[in-house]
């Protein structure tokens, strides 16, 4: 896809609190960039704890100047983890200035009809078009096909307040803070996104190509580009490379997010995707979600100053 570059202002800092991931661990360390939550308040541990379960949600707050506007990335699985991780950590939802969905599977909308109930107020809410398509279906290698829950819907988005905006298009949100990637250019030789992935159109069944996969991008002074990523169907390598070509920034300074690379067909790809990461020099890279277990590993060893182990609850703070 051939698009005109969008200038992406730079900001002071941004910092990016985990809501919801797969791993949650009380007990890892804060260090200078990244602040775990506390064990206790005063003296006394809670008996409410954090949650996890097989999903993503990300609230970004970027720092420019006088203004921090505040971005929620997509929303859990479930109807409940995201909102009770908010409340756990204190988190005020009023704050929120829109939402971006990463893309139409369940594990990243499951929160966000709740949240706009909790919000009780018009809310931008940022998707790719074909994020709303549906029926949807994941293969089996037994044959079988499991079909993919349609989680959104514009009719109860809008009765709940969320004011729909589509595009498959890189957009700016947050006074030109914040790229919405939109739909990533798939350049590598190597990702080739789920095979096993299809969808009915016209009552057709076709390979589904996932296109409603997209990101963010924050450029950070003097650093480069800030990725935080969804689930990477398009591929992690082809969505850091779009990024950079639609902001015209080159460097790249962290990678956060779920890059997928779990399970047999992809795990032959983690080389490979090690390999481009290494040629970028990343001061940062939180490989989150569904990553799997094996990729991660490598990741912390090929990156040992860069890696970080993600955990719910946990802030990463930028500048």
């Amino acid at each position: 896809m051939d698009q005109a570059r969008l200038f992406l202002k730079p900001v002071d800092r941004v910092e990016i609190l985990t809501l919801m991931d797969n791993y949650v661990d009380v007990l890892l360390q804060s260090t200078e960039k990244v602040k775990r939550p506390p064990l206790a308040k005063g003296m006394e541990i809670p008996t409410s704890a954090l949650v996890a379960e097989h999903g993503l949600s990300q609230l970004v707050r970027v720092y420019d100047g006088a203004t921090a506007p505040c971005l929620l990335f997509a929303t859990g699985y479930s109807t409940y983890g995201v909102p009770h991780n908010m409340d756990v950590l204190g988190v005020d939802a009023e704050g929120i200035e829109a939402v971006v969905m990463s893309h139409g599977h369940m594990d990243h909308t499951g929160s966000l009809y709740p949240i706009l109930e909790r919000l009780n107020r018009p809310l931008p809410v940022v998707a790719h078009p074909e994020a709303f398509h549906g029926p949807r279906f994941f293969g089996l290698n037994d044959g079988r096909k499991l079909r993919f829950p349609v989680t959104l819907k514009k009719e109860d988005l809008s009765r709940l307040g969320g004011k729909v905006i589509e595009s498959r298009e890189p957009s700016l949100l947050a006074d030109g803070t914040v790229l919405v990637t939109g739909e990533v250019d798939r350049t590598t030789s190597f990702e080739k996104g789920l095979p096993n992935a299809t969808l009915e159109r016209n009552g057709k069944e076709e390979k589904d190509p996932i296109r409603d996969d997209q990101a963010l991008a924050i450029h950070l002074k003097a650093k480069g580009l800030v990725i935080i990523s969804g689930c990477a169907h398009a591929g992690i390598i082809n969505t850091i490379l779009h990024a950079a070509k639609v902001t015209g920034v080159s460097e790249i300074h962290a990678v956060i997010g779920g890059f997928h690379l779990s399970g047999p067909l992809f795990e032959p790809i983690i080389e490979k995707t090690v390999e481009a990461l290494s040629e970028m020099h990343l001061k940062m890279i939180v490989p989150m979600h569904c990553t799997g277990w094996k990729a991660i590993q490598r990741f912390a060893q090929a990156f040992p100053e860069a890696f970080v182990l993600n955990s719910v609850g946990t802030t990463f703070s930028l500048s």
